[in-house]
């Protein structure tokens, strides 16, 4: 029985990591189309617009459980964790007017601040939590779960004072990969749980399933730098239309 669970899961992971960050890419694109391009535009929910806009909602929410779930698996397969989190933040530096420009036509705004600081932070908080299993396995269990969980509420406090994209749930989706790695379906079950007032963020979770665990042929720029670039094209579109 145990082998055929086990060859049950082989035939459902089928994608590398490469091609889920693509897919994940894809509904950033088609999301952040929607939210900068459209939302602005709706006048009725029956008219076509909103139909369409309503499909780019469903795509949309596949990508970040995809890009929350590479930041911790990062952590582990990464050269250098200072270099990877120092990228994480200049590219969050680099991507924060194009942000604002596509999210609230402005070139400045603190209400809301880009997903590549919510990256770094749930990044710091992974890292902070393995420290102190590391430092703590010699102690019960009970107590460095506590202490990581002392962790995860000071972040998300973080996130939300800083109005960081997904605030909390990102903390807490993260903080679930990062217990459960080992056992993705409960992974996934969690983290899910973690930001159930997005049903259709179900897709990115159950994409998660095909995890290969193959790295895949990756672009490095193109995953960094394609965030703040289409950014900056759709905040650029949005402000010359005047939407």
């Amino acid at each position: 029985m145990r082998n055929r669970i086990i060859n049950g899961c082989d035939r459902i992971q089928f994608l590398s990591g490469a091609w889920l960050k693509y897919i994940a890419i894809i509904s950033m694109l088609v999301d952040h189309i929607n939210k900068s391009l459209i939302y602005p535009q709706l006048v009725s929910a029956d008219d076509t617009l909103a139909t369409v806009s309503n499909f780019f909602d469903i795509i949309g929410r596949i990508a970040f459980p995809i890009f929350c779930f590479f930041i911790v698996e990062g952590y582990f397969h990464t050269r250098s964790r200072k270099k990877y989190l120092f990228s994480l933040l200049l590219f969050g530096v680099i991507s924060e007017v194009p942000f604002d420009m596509a999210t609230t036509a402005s070139f400045f705004n603190m209400n809301w601040n880009n997903v590549m600081f919510t990256l770094a932070l749930v990044l710091v908080t992974i890292w902070i939590i393995d420290i102190l299993k590391e430092k703590m396995k010699n102690r019960k269990a009970a107590l460095w779960f506590a202490a990581s969980l002392s962790v995860v509420l000071i972040s998300c406090t973080i996130s939300m004072y800083l109005a960081l994209d997904y605030e909390h749930h990102a903390i807490l989706i993260a903080y679930f990969f990062y217990l459960f790695r080992d056992k993705r379906p409960l992974a996934v079950l969690f983290g899910y749980a973690s930001i159930y007032t997005e049903p259709w963020a179900l897709l990115g979770f159950g994409l998660l399933l095909t995890y290969n665990g193959q790295r895949g042929r990756q672009h490095k720029m193109l995953n960094y730098w394609f965030y703040p670039v289409h950014l900056l094209i759709i905040g650029v579109l949005r402000l010359y239309w005047g939407i």
